[in-house]
């Protein structure tokens, strides 16, 4: 892997994380057009490389959540930060279930699956056309609605679906407050990225032969992105202008389609 390649994969994760249009799918895009020959086992150093720098872009823009969050824990008590903790737990059981069971298919879908990646993302689009038209509320996230938006989670680990828009999508379709919708979504997120990452080191998965400046430059290049992709994203959901993604993802699937269909 080059660095130029490895800086535009750090740029395309760190915008797609957040933005609803598919970070996976994108990424899959991204080497197709570049035309990367490398399968998918023997790019996952710079996967996980890419992911682990837009869960700590997360952190640093939710860090007073997140400091909140821990201070209540440490509190050993039911409190708002303990509740959140626990919702953040439940959300995750459906994607932690769908990653051990179905770990070797889903390898498969991630190794030029363009077409695949094309149908997803009008899913996507059609999603957040739905979460656009939705009412606003002042509605906290429950158990029950944990439940329903970690499935959503599960299904986008798909290429293509949007987790962000996925989950967003749902939380507001089920009356969520927008902005709470954001801040859960992205939260929700981070220990997946965490546990597949120790799930991969302890698998052995981290061949290949990516080398530390292209780690490095995709990592930071991810990083900044990621931040100011995730605080631009939360005012877009705030004021209910998801469909001009919506817009994109048919527009890029539209592409992709014909490119293939002419061959």
């Amino acid at each position: 892997m080059e660095l130029l390649k490895a800086l535009v994969l750090g740029i395309v994760q760190g915008l797609t994380e957040f933005l609803p249009v598919s970070s996976s799918g994108h990424l899959e895009l991204a080497k197709w057009i570049m035309q990367d020959d490398s399968l998918a086992a023997e790019s996952m150093l710079m996967t996980v490389t890419l992911h682990a720098a837009t869960a700590l872009a997360t952190l640093v823009v939710f860090r007073k959540d997140v400091l909140e969050i821990i201070s209540d824990l440490f509190k050993f008590k039911w409190n708002d930060g303990t509740k959140f903790s626990a919702l953040i737990i439940l959300s995750m059981v459906p994607a932690a279930v769908v990653g051990v069971l179905f770990d070797d298919l889903l390898e498969a879908l991630f190794d030029k699956q363009i077409v695949l990646v094309a149908c997803m993302l009008i899913l996507t689009g059609l999603l957040l056309f739905l979460a656009d038209r939705a009412r606003n509320t002042n509605k906290d996230v429950g158990f029950k609605d944990a439940v329903i938006i970690g499935l959503a989670q599960a299904v986008a680990i798909l290429p293509g679906i949007s987790r962000s828009g996925a989950t967003i999508s749902t939380s507001v379709l089920l009356g969520i407050d927008r902005e709470k919708s954001a801040r859960f979504s992205f939260l929700m997120v981070v220990p997946l990225i965490l546990g597949k990452m120790a799930k991969d080191l302890l698998d052995g998965d981290f061949s290949g032969t990516v080398s530390i400046p292209e780690l490095s430059i995709g990592f930071i290049a991810a990083f900044l992105t990621g931040i100011a992709a995730c605080v631009w994203m939360i005012k877009l959901v705030k004021k209910a202008e998801l469909k001009w993604f919506a817009y994109y993802c048919f527009a890029v699937a539209a592409i992709v389609l014909l490119i293939k269909a002419v061959g």
